[in-house]
């Protein structure tokens, strides 16, 4: 994020927490008055900011001048403009709001003792200290003590070891053929973790969740009556992820990612394995495959990381589910480092976004590398990745230049025509331009000024470079719009919508203006 040199953590903290949520308090419920001044729609108060990609020093105009806030008169003013805005109250987004706050404080105290990962993916992953720069809680953990998640928290360079079930095989469900439980029973081996005896499948278990539901009504008699067993942990830990309920298992046998249930609201869902998810992931995952095998077989090299399988508990479907996911190896062109697109935006050490000499070539390799398969998916295919920045990641050469995107996460994918197909677009805009695009060029016109003229030329040349080889009437239409959907997720946690209910207000759209503008990218 911006450098804000905070003078301690608490003041650091602070900063972190504040700017994702004016971000949404600003873009949501306010109209800009010039001079970093913003009209709140619900009061009609006149709040100020330092602008920025980050905003900061929020201000509020009173009779005696203008009244610099604290995080904590900062929560009070968002929720009681929300709640003459909408004519709705909320008594639990203000304590999930101080929550993400409270975490962030925690997180930079761990940091700070903790020695980062060599490996420069495994820091990537770890880097988002602020998180999702449009939502006004990102990095609550269900107001839980730090000390029962933040031995499992990537911003806190963890790593940790699994937990080992042993499930009676007539208890056990599983999807995704021999390979998948293969992937699975292979993670004893690889981490060192005890065997499951005869009679039973082994089940990996991530030691928050089992903290979490391991004692509730049903696990208890499970554990009672030997449906469940508890076979021990692994000797080698596990790398958790940027979505925290993720973890890596790198090596040279097994190269796999492992999901898992979290019965924890993290940013706008409680973040658990629904089964409605995990019945539909193989005729989801099935199709986004087959797309990229089509997409590799025209000479892209993108790669889509296959959610192979699952296994779980009959009496316990959601609580005790397990994904087994494709690693890196195998995707990645040689001589390739994998990074996380949310890390470039945020910023961390070593970031080649911040150390290029040449912004601008590496905004085209960038936009060369991820635009075109997330349009071909959709034209070809009527496939909605869910493109936003915590969902792909960038391959850098040695250099540090963009050279594949890499996809990941059948959760989240659309399908035509289960979505109608207006709607499956404007997903993808979202995705795409609004969350991942416009933040990968805020951060570059941050950190290189003199290339931020030509960012989004360069990008609208992308979109009509793809459009010329194989056209798409929605390019026309977006390129020409005055405005792009943005995600409301302040008023959708304050109006307790489901997550998955995404709300969208207009943004207005850099691409029109951008005609004619900058250097060609062809």
């Amino acid at each position: 994020m911006d450098r804000m040199e905070p003078v301690d953590l608490n003041a650091a903290a602070d900063a972190y927490a504040a700017a994702p949520l004016l971000n949404c308090l600003l873009r949501e419920v306010a109209e800009p008055e010039g001079n970093g001044a913003y009209r709140l729609r619900g009061s009609g108060r006149l709040l100020r900011v330092r602008v920025g990609r980050r905003p900061a020093r929020p201000e509020l105009r009173t009779a005696d001048g203008w009244h610099p806030l604290t995080h904590t008169e900062l929560v009070k003013l968002t929720s009681d403009e929300l709640c003459e805005y909408t004519g709705v109250s909320n008594d639990e987004l203000p304590v999930e709001i101080t929550d993400s706050r409270e975490t962030i404080a925690a997180l930079l105290t761990a940091r700070a003792a903790a020695g980062p990962p060599a490996d420069p993916y495994v820091l990537s992953e770890q880097a988002l200290v602020m998180g999702h720069p449009h939502h006004p809680a990102p990095k609550a953990r269900g107001g839980a003590p730090a000390a029962s998640w933040l031995p499992y928290a990537p911003e806190a360079h963890a790593r940790f070891p699994l937990v080992f079930l042993g499930l009676r095989e007539d208890q056990a469900v599983e999807e995704g053929g021999p390979e998948a439980g293969a992937a699975v029973d292979s993670l004893a081996e690889v981490l060192d973790g005890p065997r499951a005896p005869a009679g039973y499948r082994l089940l990996p278990a991530h030691p928050w969740q089992l903290d979490l539901v391991g004692g509730r009504p049903g696990m208890r008699e499970a554990f009672e009556d030997g449906r469940l067993l508890r076979l021990g942990t692994g000797r080698l830990p596990v790398w958790p992820t940027a979505s925290i309920r993720t973890v890596y298992v790198p090596g040279a046998t097994a190269d796999l990612f492992v999901k898992f249930s979290l019965d924890v609201r993290i940013t706008n869902d409680v973040r658990r394995l629904w089964r409605h998810d995990l019945l539909k992931l193989r005729r989801t995952d099935a199709a986004v495959a087959a797309g990229f095998a089509q997409l590799r077989r025209s000479g892209s090299n993108a790669g889509w990381l296959a959610d192979r399988g699952y296994r779980t508990a009959a009496f316990a479907f959601e609580e005790l589910a397990v994904l087994v996911r494709d690693g890196l190896r195998g995707h990645l062109e040689p001589g390739t480092t994998p990074l996380l697109a949310a890390a470039l935006a945020e910023g961390f050490p070593g970031s080649p976004l911040e150390r290029t000499a040449d912004p601008a070539g590496w905004w085209r390799a960038y936009l060369r590398s991820v635009v075109p398969p997330v349009l071909d998916l959709f034209a070809r295919h009527g496939i909605v990745l869910e493109a936003h920045l915590q969902n792909a990641l960038i391959a850098v050469d040695a250099e540090g230049v963009p050279a594949q995107a890499l996809f990941r996460d059948a959760e989240g994918v659309k399908l035509l025509p289960d979505l109608p197909r207006e709607a499956a677009w404007q997903r993808l805009v979202y995705c795409l331009v609004v969350n991942h695009l416009t933040e990968i060029a805020g951060a570059l016109a941050q950190h290189h000024p003199h290339a931020a003229a030509g960012l989004w030329p360069a990008a609208r040349e992308e979109f009509l470079r793809y459009d010329a080889a194989r056209p798409l009437p929605e390019i026309a239409a977006l390129l020409s719009a005055p405005s792009l959907p943005a995600k409301t997720n302040l008023l959708l946690r304050w109006t307790r919508a489901d997550g998955a209910d995404a709300r969208y207000l207009p943004l207005p759209n850099p691409l029109p203006a951008a005609a004619g503008q900058g250097e060609s990218t062809s």
